[in-house]
């Protein structure tokens, strides 16, 4: 049986908790939880439960959050044990190669550690290694879909990547899929109109300036290329940010969504453009093994799968030797329970891998 430590039950790691917890097909027990204050250890003979961690997390018993501390009390138990870090804290993924050395396995959707300086990847690889433990990210890259198993399964089959390029983001996916149709309504909304749209609906970031700039997607381009075995780093990777350069330094998301309209004629222009060759515009990442590795927006026939998609779902394609039509993996890329979904299934990988007969 697998012990748990979870770092950060928000809104991801509540909903993670409750799935595992519900689970039929496998126990697990939760000896801790922490958030950015406090933290509860419980021993594996009184496992947390799912109706009383956040009782003994908000209660006068839980102790100020020692990372250290937490690992070590995980390490302690004669179990196996995982630790979930369910934030998106640049501290909290320092410390995984501490822990995979102690011999923790590390399960995560925190992009941090896997698109940051490239010696922490490399210290991550190392240690995990050196302590015969696992650390699972499928999360990091498209929520709950199997992006990062399906590459691992081509590469490890002996496959060559030509190129992998997907939309990453839902709420550029639903900005495009809607500004940039192939069916457009007779009276289209303005760029600014669907940005708008989106963040009423809560599709984007509280300053969609933060989705405009493609960092999220970069984040995630550069993760696939590090799994490919591309050393990208964020500082080296084009990325084209969208917002426009005279708005970047609007003092917050109110002044800047009220200056966007400025930019509407540009959009335009670009969509205008895009119709005249039957196309669409699509935000899309690639990682090119030949160096062109890229993050923009970009022009695609409206027979290409990339401009059929609708709503806010991602979509990828791998083309590689053995697929030259892409494989494609496309589905809900963001959310609280895909997201867990995705925690939960590598959970269950290394549950196999340390109990392949259970």
């Amino acid at each position: 049986m697998l012990n748990l430590a979870i770092i950060g039950p928000g809104l991801v790691g509540s909903e993670f908790i409750s799935q595992v917890l519900k689970s039929t097909t496998r126990t697990f027990r939760i000896i801790a939880v922490s958030n950015s204050k406090r933290m509860v250890l419980s021993q594996t003979t009184a496992p947390l439960t799912n109706s009383s961690w956040k009782t003994q997390l908000e209660s006068p018993s839980a102790t100020p959050t020692d990372l250290a501390k937490l690992a070590a009390h995980a390490a302690s138990q004669q179990e196996p044990c995982v630790v979930v870090d369910c934030t998106s804290s640049d501290a909290v993924a320092e410390c995984y190669p501490v822990w995979l050395r102690m011999g923790l396995h590390v399960i995560t959707p925190n992009k941090k550690a896997f698109s940051g300086p490239l010696p922490l990847w490399d210290d991550i690889q190392k240690a995990a290694k050196e302590g015969k433990a696992h650390v699972f990210h499928e999360s990091t890259v498209g929520a709950g879909l199997p992006i990062l198993s399906t590459l691992r399964d081509l590469i490890e089959t002996g496959d060559d990547i030509t190129r992998i390029e997907g939309i990453f983001s839902g709420t550029l996916s639903y900005l495009f899929n809607n500004f940039s149709s192939p069916n457009p309504p007779t009276t289209p909304s303005t760029f600014s109109q669907t940005v708008s749209t989106a963040k009423s609906l809560g599709y984007t970031e509280p300053d969609p300036r933060d989705d405009l700039n493609g960092m999220d997607v970069a984040r995630k381009v550069v993760i696939l290329g590090r799994c490919a075995g591309i050393p990208l780093d964020l500082t080296t990777l084009h990325v084209e940010n969208m917002v426009p350069e005279q708005l970047r330094n609007a003092p917050n998301a109110d002044a800047f969504m009220q200056q966007l309209p400025e930019a509407d004629a540009h959009f335009a222009k670009l969509n205008e453009d895009a119709r005249k060759e039957q196309c669409v515009l699509r935000y899309v990442g690639c990682v090119d093994p030949n160096g062109q590795s890229s993050v923009k927006l970009a022009k695609y026939p409206l027979a290409h799968p990339f401009a059929a998609l609708t709503g806010s779902d991602n979509v990828i394609a791998f083309t590689t030797r053995i697929f030259p039509s892409p494989l494609i993996v496309q589905g809900a890329g963001a959310g609280a329970a895909v997201t867990a979904f995705g925690m939960f299934c590598d959970l269950l990988k290394i549950d196999r891998i340390l109990s392949p007969h259970a």
